[in-house]
């Protein structure tokens, strides 16, 4: 298994075609790499670089730009437009029935909905360049800038977004994986080199220890990432002896894989937004001249950091709630029991239709906790590796490992199949 695993991946350089794929992500990569550090004009970046850095949502923000809105680049929206617009889309195609029979019109429908998502990002490109201005503007990091300026400030980033949401569906087209997320990949890992090198030359007397610790803990939380990302429910679908002129057909019986982890990264990206409202709040109420609105402010401020217990707490929750939530919205019971019973299945002990929906939501339900605890436990994963390490430089943050791990998987999965392609035509 070993030997045939390591052989794959000795033939991907003799296929021309998949060496061409790989050159052109590469240099896709760099390109992207460029653009992050090509400032917006008539700004102090290393003002911005500072806010960031104290900042867990701009942070955040800044791993799906790469750098880029930390270096207030051309590319300093990145891709959060674009993935806001992708999310919007996949609820509304829940939620609205022209979207959802859409959706079922295979890859025309498909291609017609992300149209719709590329049309959606501008607007919203072009919102959040302005809201970011004026968030910077309030924290007086950058200057008062006039009408023209602003647009055409706001007219940059949006034309970086877009140029990023190219790049990305390039290397989707002609690349390896899935561009969007091999460019967010590419935004994290560019990231370690320079925390290593704090780490090393923060580190000295037990500090050696502390990073031994550090590092056989991020293999743990890696492996564990890889078994729930991987790890499914296989329910058992028994399929309907036919018979037609005598012959027997259609029968068999297979498996309906559950997935433990359906949400994915999704519910760590909504919470985050949420749990850092009672700080911002808290800021705000400082400059209320009032006894009870500074008790207020002192009490938020204080319990509601990175570091505090209440603040974990709230953010565990609420990784846990978005969880159940997003799961839910994500698979219909119902929808996937009406298409079992159309194609002449059922669950063997389980009637059809109704009974199905309600055995399906209940091995639902029971399936995602563990999920959800694992990603509340990687949403909090920065504090509780600072605390038991004591290495603040290198932190983990929960969000990029589960990021970096999903993406290294998908990206292994089509290098793979494309490789046991080119062997088989190889063969025929």
């Amino acid at each position: 298994m070993h030997k045939g695993f390591f052989e794959n991946y000795k033939n991907i350089f003799k296929s021309e075609d998949l060496r061409k794929k790989i050159i052109l992500t590469l240099i896709i990569f760099a390109f992207f790499r460029v653009l992050a550090h090509i400032p917006v004009p008539g700004v102090d970046v290393t003002n911005i670089k500072n806010f960031f850095a104290s900042s867990q949502l701009l942070g955040l923000l800044d791993l799906f730009s790469g750098g880029g809105m930390q270096n207030f680049s051309v590319i300093t929206l990145g891709l959060n437009p674009y993935i806001n617009a992708s999310i919007i889309f996949q609820l509304l195609t829940m939620a609205v029935p022209s979207l959802e029979e859409l959706s079922k019109e295979g890859e025309s429908g498909r291609q017609k909905i992300n149209q719709y998502t590329r049309i959606l990002t501008v607007p919203l490109c072009l919102v959040q360049a302005y809201g970011m201005y004026f968030f910077l503007h309030s924290q007086r990091i950058v200057p008062v800038l006039g009408v023209l300026p602003l647009f055409i400030l706001a007219l940059t980033m949006t034309a970086g977004s877009i140029l990023l949401m190219w790049l990305g569906e390039l290397v989707t087209e002609y690349g390896i994986g899935n561009g969007i997320s091999l460019l967010i990949f590419a935004g994290i890992i560019s990231r370690l080199p320079t925390s290593m090198g704090q780490t090393a030359a923060s580190t000295t007397g037990g500090g050696f220890s502390n990073i031994l610790l550090f590092t056989i803990l991020a293999l743990i939380v890696i492996a564990g990432i890889v078994f729930v990302n991987e790890a499914t429910r296989n329910i058992p679908i028994q399929y309907a002896r036919l018979v037609k002129r005598g012959a027997s057909t259609g029968s068999g019986t297979t498996y309906l894989p559950l997935r433990i982890n359906q949400a994915g990264v999704i519910p760590i990206i909504f919470a985050v937004s949420l749990v850092l409202m009672p700080s911002v709040v808290g800021n705000y109420l400082k400059g209320v001249n009032n006894p009870t609105a500074s008790s207020i402010s002192q009490f938020l401020t204080y319990n509601f950091n990175s570091t505090g217990i209440l603040y974990n707490a709230f953010y565990f929750i609420l990784v846990v709630g978005f969880t159940y939530f997003y799961t839910a919205v994500t698979f219909n019971p119902e929808k996937v029991a009406d298409e079992i019973k159309k194609n002449g299945g059922f669950i063997p002990g389980i009637r059809p239709g109704r009974s199905t929906s309600e055995y399906l939501n209940t091995i639902l339900t029971r399936i995602t906790l563990p999920a959800a605890v694992f990603l509340g436990l990687i949403a909090i994963l920065p504090q509780i590796m600072q605390t038991m390490t004591g290495v603040s430089t290198l932190s983990i943050g929960g969000t990029s490992v589960l990021i970096v791990v999903q993406v290294v998987l998908e990206t292994m999965k089509k290098v793979e199949s494309q490789v046991v392609m080119r062997d088989y035509d190889s063969f025929l």
